[in-house]
């Protein structure tokens, strides 16, 4: 896609999501858009065919950001248990942001999951090779004894998945205390289960 292409598309999903931050999905039309941007109807159409097909770009330009996060985590050259964990709260913070961040995009989020989740299939894929690349350097150095890092990949980022909507409601901790207690138990969970040895 040339520079200009991708330029115009990259500013017409920015300022979709600040709209429809601001008004709601629903209260968002296709010539708020177009006016907004200061780009005629038939340039909007050029890229997008309808409104959500916007809201899917907006979506998935919030994911590639989470998805940046989330390779600097795994750049970082600690140990691969430090890793995980630091993958997991970066994961549910940046997730908490991107949601809160939006506004009433949040509604949305909630309301209309099953949409978003049609976009997040790539970003899934991603995310639990990212896991698994962790995993397999654990178990290479020692950190993680495991028979099968694919299976554990994938149950974590489906428990991660799981935990959003807590984490973002604040289930997951009101105050400083019950967040860092909580993180402890998390901690635990994941590295000694709940078995007595």
């Amino acid at each position: 896609m040339p520079t200009t292409v991708s330029k115009t598309r990259d500013m017409l999903v920015d300022v979709a999501r600040q709209l429809f931050a601001r008004m709601g999905v629903d209260n968002t039309t296709m010539n708020d858009i177009a006016q907004a941007s200061r780009k005629g109807r038939r340039t909007l159409y050029t890229y997008f065919k309808s409104k959500n097909e916007i809201f899917l770009a907006v979506v998935e330009s919030e994911l590639d950001q989470l998805y940046k996060v989330l390779l600097e985590v795994t750049s970082r050259n600690i140990p691969a248990d430090e890793k995980l964990v630091a993958f997991i709260y970066a994961r549910l913070d940046a997730v908490k942001a991107i949601v809160f961040r939006n506004g009433t995009l949040r509604a949305t989020f909630f309301r209309d999951i099953w949409r978003v989740e049609k976009v997040r299939k790539s970003f899934d894929l991603r995310e639990i090779e990212m896991l698994q690349g962790i995993l397999d350097e654990g178990v290479r150095t020692g950190v993680f004894q495991m028979p099968d890092t694919d299976i554990t990949a994938l149950v974590l980022h489906h428990a991660l998945k799981g935990l959003e909507v807590p984490y973002i409601r604040g289930v997951m901790g009101d105050n400083i205390n019950q967040r860092i207690k909580r993180r402890e138990n998390v901690i635990n969970l994941i590295f000694n289960g709940i078995r007595v040895k």
